[in-house]
This record gives structure tokens, sequence and C-alpha cells, in this order.
């Protein structure tokens, strides 16, 4: 036989679980973990409906499962499963209800490349209640007779579904006694209505003949007997037909009511999601950071998903181990017991299923967690069993393929099985997480870059003389503090602290002769200092500021103009210079007059106050002098401590 590596993949994942699902339902005694062992398989390529198996692992499988059950039979045991409704889906039993037997076995040749490539089937209608289906495999392929049993039962299953017994079998040639190909011709009985429908209709010439030759032999005695008889027997071939359509009719009605009901059932769960991922889209749109976009997240998966607990679990900055980051539905106790547990992704023999999930890109479907007990560490089936997880679903959130962490969710106190159209709803959930975590870290990177280059540049004109040191960053220190006194928060409030620390940008065109003067400066020097504001807002204005960080050039070149008009460099007065500027200029002046600086020493704050104040109305506004007073006094003032 040939390796798994090298071997066409003929199989798609979903025969290998209607077995699975046949074992759990009729075999729960099977070591699941041992079967796909054996094979070659693993339980998250099952739960894949695109991953394709190679024909010596499904014979493997096969050999393995006849050995543990002891069941010859179970291939054709699992094709009758795989038509029943246990086993289908909710839509397709829906139009299986729509229409016959013969339209399902047509159907069959047009859907097989979606679950074999190792054949190709041929459907030909003999009759209303007969048909062909020619099996013909493709060359180099060698099947096994265990697949012909598997096709038995799915064709068995097919008549059943409609009419409660299966149907009669011919297989005329067959690849396992010589032939070709597997050829197999299917027949059905009609339903009962018809039967009886055809006893009435072909009873009606012989009775209109019989009647119409006694008129004519004039034996009127007879006809007067035979016409009554005539009449009541075709009535009452009618009244048999009749109920027996009825009775159709009720099942039929019984059984699409049931399909309806739990075809509405799915559209409710499907609306439910759609608007759920709706609600994941705006939360994505509206929150740029990880830790918001998180808790919205966790918060519509509790509000929005059928499970009873979730968490995410994101790997740390080295990629060592997994961290809980947001969850719902979890006691205190449970809580606790993620955060001390340990989910190293560093460690090569580490098989804990968020680890493996992580590592391989691959989701979980586990509905008993003894399906996987062997394949895991028992330090992480005993973690399982303490958070009372029975089964659970796990998806990898990745971006380009990379893994970011884990989202997982469980039922505790439902019993309702887990699908695998709820691992597709999360694996839906965990990418679109993946893209606006991503997202949320580059601009969170962005925003760490603009701000520390922000910092270099304040810091790289501070460095020009050490005793002038800090000063941007005492005036961005008092100038938030006024924004907070006043309630300007938010965008504006980000926007303040990155001109207050580059207000005094434009000092670095002059020379440091006169900026660190230690007497008096001559009206040149002066002159030459004031050229640092404009210098300051042309150098900004080569920075290309988004959105409301625009103003930034105009607030830094307007920060030394006051309110009476007799600042500089432009003479701006009153409601002419720019808010930004005015908060700025006040910070300024109370951080000036405060530091040592090479000709004078520092005032204090109390004279300082008194300074400020003094030049409302003139220098300053009011309000903004108060603000950066009672701030300042707040951040300053010691917790008191004695007694009263």
């Amino acid at each position: 036989m040939t390796s798994f590596q090298t071997s066409p993949l003929l199989y798609n994942s979903r025969i290998i679980d209607t077995y699975m699902k046949l074992i759990r339902n009729r075999y729960s005694y099977v070591n699941v973990t041992e079967l796909l062992s054996h094979a070659g398989m693993k339980p998250y390529e099952i739960a894949d409906q695109g991953h394709w198996f190679t024909q010596e692992q499904v014979n493997r499988f096969y050999e393995k499962l006849v050995s543990m059950t002891k069941n010859e039979n179970i291939a054709r045991e699992a094709g009758r499963y795989a038509a029943s409704p246990d086993a289908i889906g909710v839509m397709r039993q829906y139009i299986l209800g729509m229409v016959t037997p013969a339209t399902v076995y047509e159907l069959i040749g047009k859907a097989s490349a979606n679950f074999t490539r190792s054949s190709r089937y041929e459907s030909k209608r003999l009759s209303p209640s007969q048909i062909e289906i020619t099996v013909t495999p493709h060359e180099g392929v060698t099947e096994q007779r265990f697949q012909c049993e598997n096709r038995f039962g799915f064709f068995d299953a097919i008549v059943n579904i409609y009419q409660n017994k299966f149907p009669k079998i011919e297989h005329p040639e067959c690849l396992f006694t010589g032939g070709k190909v597997c050829r197999y011709i299917i027949s059905w009985e009609n339903s009962p209505s018809i039967y009886w429908g055809r006893i009435r209709n072909y009873s009606l010439l012989p009775l209109l003949s019989l009647n119409l030759l006694l008129a004519l032999l004039d034996e009127w005695t007879l006809l007067e007997l035979s016409g009554p008889l005539s009449l009541a027997l075709y009535l009452f071939l009618t009244l048999i037909t009749k109920n027996r359509e009825a009775e159709e009719m009720k099942t039929s009605l019984e059984n699409t009511r049931d399909s309806v009901d739990s075809l509405l059932e799915q559209i409710n769960r499907n609306y439910n999601n759609a608007l759920m991922a709706n609600e994941i889209g705006r939360a994505i749109s509206i929150h740029t950071s990880v830790p918001e976009i998180l808790t919205s997240v966790s918060q519509i998966m509790e509000n929005r998903l059928d499970f009873d607990r979730g968490l995410i679990l994101l790997a740390d900055k080295k990629r060592t181990e997994l961290v809980l980051c947001a969850g719902y539905g979890y006691s205190e106790e449970n809580i606790q017991l993620i955060r001390n547990s340990s989910f190293h992704l560093d460690r090569p023999e580490a098989r804990g299923i968020f680890v493996v999930s992580f590592h391989e890109r691959k989701p979980f479907l586990v509905n008993d967690l003894n399906d996987i007990e062997e394949s895991l560490s028992p330090r992480s089936v005993e973690f399982a069993r303490q958070m009372g997880s029975r089964s659970f679903i796990c998806c990898p959130i990745v971006y380009s393929d990379r893994s970011l962490g884990i989202v997982a969710v469980d039922n505790v106190n439902s019993k309702r099985p887990l699908i695998e159209s709820d691992m597709s709803l999360l694996m839906g959930i965990a990418s679109s997480l993946g893209i606006s975590l991503r997202n949320a870290e580059y601009l969170e990177s962005s925003i760490r870059q603009f701000n520390s280059i922000i910092q270099v540049l304040a810091a790289s004109i501070d460095a020009r003389d050490n005793l002038t040191s800090g000063h941007s960053k005492k005036v961005t220190e008092y100038a938030l503090g006024i924004c907070d006194e006043l309630g300007l928060n938010g965008d504006y409030r980000k926007m303040i602290q990155v001109a207050a620390l580059l207000h005094d940008y434009g000092k670095i065109g002059v020379p440091d002769a006169i900026l660190k003067k230690q007497g008096s400066l001559t009206s040149d020097e002066y002159e030459a200092v004031k050229q640092h504001a404009d210098k300051s807002r042309e150098i900004l204005e080569q920075i290309n500021f988004e959105g409301m960080y625009r103003q930034i050039p105009e607030i830094v070149g307007a920060h030394h103009e006051k309110i009476d008009g007799t600042g500089y460099p432009r003479g701006l007065k009153g409601m002419e210079i720019p808010v930004g500027a005015r908060i700025i200029s006040v910070a300024d002046y109370f951080e000036a007059i405060t530091a040592k600086r090479h000709y004078r020493d520092p005032m204090p704050v109390e004279e300082a106050f008194k300074l400020l104040r003094g030049e409302i109305g003139v220098h300053f506004d009011e309000s903004y002098v108060e603000a950066l007073i009672a701030s300042y006094i707040r951040s300053n003032s010691s917790p008191k401590s004695g007694t009263d």
C-alpha cells in the first residue's frame, strides 16, 4: 500500500463523520481515540467538512471498527444511518419531504463528487418506481467490498424515509464478482392509495360493460341488482382510495410540519446568528483598543450564542503562553482555575487542546471528553474535569496564517449536542476577531510609535539646556490638568497633549548663546527668541497631522499671543486666539515662573498664583487660570493625617 502522504485524497470527511455519529448513537462503548489513531485520523479533520481522506485511511478505519463492534454489516448499517433524520440536516430533511424517492436517487449522481472522488455515479430512471444506479471507479482506484455494502445501506434508507420499508435492490453487476462496475436496480412499491386507485379504475370498465350487456339483453331484473351493486363496489373502492390518500396526506403533513418546525427553529437560529454577526461587526468598527473589542465581543457572544460559557485566550507578547482576556458564564472559582492554569505555547510536549488548536490552527468539536481523553495529557484532562466540561468547541483566532489566540465555548447545563454549524459559526467569529485584534494592535503600535516620536522631539529641545530639561513635560502636565478641570476629554485632550509637548520646538533654531544666556536679553536677542513660535508652526506644518491633530501647528504658533492683542507673533486678540493656545499659554507661563532659570530663582507657588490672576483679561482667560490653580492644588494636596 502507498503511504498517506502519496495516496490520493478520495473520501470527504463527511463519510467518516456519519460513522462517528452512528458510533455515538449506537456503539457508545467504542474507544473513539483508539479507532481514529489506528486510522491516522484526527477529530478536527473529521469535523472539517472540507477535509479529504485516503483509501488506506478509510480501509483501516473500517477494519478497526468491525473489530471493535464485532459487526460485519456495519457498513450497510452506516449507509442506512446516513439518510436517517438523525444524520441529515434540517434543510435536507425538509427538501426530501417535498420530492419523491426517484428524484432523490437521480440527485445522487449529481452530488456524488461532494463526498467521493473515487467513483462516478450515474442514475437512470426505468419507471416511476424503479431506477438504475451505476458506480464506476476512476482509473487507478481500488475500492473495497464494504464500500459496496455501504451504498446498499444508503439506497435502502432513501425509500425507508418515505414508506417506512426498504426497497428491493438487485445487483446484477458487481466490481467484487468480476464486473467492471457496480450496478444497482432499485425498485419500490407505489403508495397504497395509488394501488387502490388503480383497482378502482380497472374495475370501472368491467362493471360498466356488465351493466351495458344486461341492458342490451333486456335482463332488467339482473340489471336492477347489478347496477346498485356495481355502484356500491365502485364507491367502496373510491372510499378506500380516499381514506388511504387522507392517511398518507396526514402522515405527509405531520412530517412536513415537524420539518417546518425544525426549519423555523434553524431559521430563527440563523437570524440570531446574523444579528450577532452584525453586532460584532459594529463593535469592531466602534472600538479600537484590544480590551474594548474583547469585552464587547464577549458580551455579544453571551447574549446571542446558545452556549452556557465562553472564553477568549490570547497569546502573550512573547508567545510563550495563552492568557485569559475575556469570558462569560464562569464562576469565580472557574476563573481562578483558568488564571492559575498555564497554557504553555513554548513546550513541544504540551498536548492541551487549546495549545494544539493554537499551534495547528485547527478547530475542535468534542461532544464527549472521553473521545479524546487518551490524546490529552493527564493535566489537561484533570483541568477539563475540574471545569465541569463535557462537550465544547475550541477555535483558533487566526490572522494571515498566524495564531493570535483561542475562542472556546461549552455547555454545562444545556444537554443540546454541539454540531458542525456551531463550530462554523464560532470559526466565523474567530476570523472576524482575528482581523479586528490585528488592526487594533497595528493602531496601538502606531499610536505608541507616534507618541514616542513626539516625546523624543520634545526631549531633544529640553536636552539643549540641563536647567530647562523637563519644561515641555511640565507644561503638558499643567495643560492636561486644565483640560481635566474644564471637562475637555477624549481626542481634544490628546491633541492638547501633543501640542504642549511640541510648543517650543522652534527653539531648535535659537542659538545657544541666547537660549542659555545668564543675564537679561538685549532687544535683538529677545526678537530672536520670539521667532521660535513661528518656527514651531512652520516646522510642525511639515508633519502630516490628521483629524483634530491638524490644529497643532496653529495652536503651537499662537501660544505666546495675549488676550489684549499685545502678544506675538501676529498680535491676535481675544477669541482670535485658538482655545488650545490659550490653555498652553497659561501652563507655559506658570511653569516658567515656578522653575529655576539662568537669570533668576523659581517663584513661590502662591506668589505665582497672584501673578497669574493679575494677568486675567490682559494675558489670559480667567477660566483657564482658575482651572490651572484648582488642578495644581488638587494634585499637590496631601491627605490629612492625625485626628481632628
